[in-house]
């Protein structure tokens, strides 16, 4: 990896870090989901970054994919378990990181479990490394605590302006011995949760992406996506463009773009058996001899 992306990358990984903890402390009983959201989007882009995702906050059973809508009128309740992930973007290369606050303090034992697999996840990280061993060291370590990691979601390589590019990094054993090659950058981040271990799509997606661009004929369509193009395919959050387009017509413009398949649509994610959901997620580089964590 060239010195100037390693830099952008380390850069990144320090705005997102610094973002996520000055964001989580954001978090308390009936605070705003959509104040906290855009406060810490814009601290990340006073920060002069990028933001190559919108802000997730997913809470209890809900383990991804919930981003507030615009006048979205939902606050936090005092015991509720929130997963927050947030994002930034140097010049297109990423970070991506995630806590989780415990409102009322019931589940400590699984926040503990989840913060020692990702720890664990991050020792093993290496060249040649299978992501195999990976995923049954966070696998045991939170089964031996009592809990289950969500077998079907997974850490992910990054690449420049890609969030998803490639390697997947699974939270269980799996049967599979791909290798994990020095200068990749991969996102790790364990689930942990008491339900099945295994989501399930929600109703009402506020996260989209560009699938493929293509001409269309309403006009305010065409506005929206001339706007969504300068993304390239990272995914944005629909109330971005709420001033540009009315919320109740924006919802129906993403809805017709998403059937079209011009649009990807990022349901809410939540587990199948309704069981609280934590998460914790570092960013690292793979080094000759291990890794570097960007986003501590």
């Amino acid at each position: 990896m060239e010195e100037k992306t390693r830099q952008s990358y380390l850069e990144a990984g320090k705005i997102a870090g610094e973002a996520l903890k000055w964001g989580a402390k954001k978090i308390k009983p009936n605070a705003s989901y959509l104040d906290v959201a855009d406060a810490i989007e814009k601290r990340i882009s006073d920060a002069g970054a990028g933001i190559p995702f919108p802000t997730n906050i997913s809470v209890n059973d809900i383990a991804a994919h919930y981003v507030p809508r615009a006048q979205d009128a939902s606050v936090f309740g005092e015991n509720d378990v929130v997963k927050l992930d947030i994002g930034c973007d140097m010049d297109g290369y990423i970070a991506d990181c995630a806590t989780t606050v415990d409102l009322g303090g019931a589940h400590s034992k699984m926040i503990e479990a989840n913060m020692a697999a990702l720890d664990a996840a991050i020792d093993l990280v290496r060249p040649g490394a299978c992501v195999s061993k990976i995923g049954e060291a966070v696998q045991t370590i939170l089964n031996d605590a009592g809990f289950k990691p969500i077998e079907n979601l997974t850490g992910h390589q990054m690449k420049r302006r890609e969030l998803h590019a490639g390697l997947s990094i699974p939270n269980i054993k799996v049967p599979y011995d791909w290798e994990i090659e020095e200068g990749m950058v991969l996102a790790l981040e364990p689930f942990a949760t008491c339900g099945a271990g295994h989501v399930i799509e929600s109703p009402g997606s506020q996260i989209y992406s560009l699938m493929e661009y293509r001409p269309v004929r309403v006009s305010e369509a065409r506005k929206l996506l001339s706007e969504i193009r300068k993304r390239q395919e990272l995914p944005f959050a629909a109330r971005w463009y709420s001033k540009m387009i009315p919320p109740h017509k924006l919802g129906l413009i993403l809805n017709q773009l998403s059937k079209q398949e011009i649009l990807r649509a990022y349901p809410p994610l939540h587990d199948r058996a309704g069981g609280v959901v934590t998460q914790f997620e570092h960013t690292v580089i793979v080094e000759d001899s291990g890794c570097t964590v960007t986003t501590a």
